[in-house]
């Protein structure tokens, strides 16, 4: 149990490698600078209901993990990555939801893809 715990703490204490913007873990609270945006591309999920991201994590489900330790509902989370010139795709696995008519990793829902757009460019 001790192994889990200790597992648990290094997936929750990795820091956010981009430089310039304010951050809890790994959640943006500021601008992105976009000469920052690291090649091939950097991992986010995005909170739609808050309108706040997670970023440059190993995987998805580490930014998923963190925007619900500061109160995010998984209903509300999707992912996404981001390329070195700002551009998005929205291809995760965390966003397989058949129960929420989403049965690709592509998010599905144009609605949910443009809120996820708005609230990156928000932070670019």
């Amino acid at each position: 149990m001790l192994g889990a715990q200790f597992c648990s703490e290094i997936l929750f204490t990795k820091q956010v490698s981009l430089q310039n913007f304010d951050k809890i873990g790994m959640i943006v609270q500021n601008k992105i600078q976009k000469e920052e945006l690291k090649p091939p591309f950097i991992k986010a999920v995005a909170d739609i209901e808050k309108e706040i991201i997670s970023v440059d994590c190993e995987l998805h489900i580490d930014c998923a993990e963190e925007l619900v330790r500061e109160g995010s509902e998984w209903k509300n989370l999707w992912g996404f990555n981001i390329y070195p010139d700002a551009s998005v795709d929205f291809i995760s696995l965390i966003n397989i939801r058949p129960a929420s008519r989403n049965r690709s990793m592509e998010i599905q829902n144009p609605e949910i893809r443009q809120k996820i757009e708005s609230i990156f460019q928000k932070l670019l």
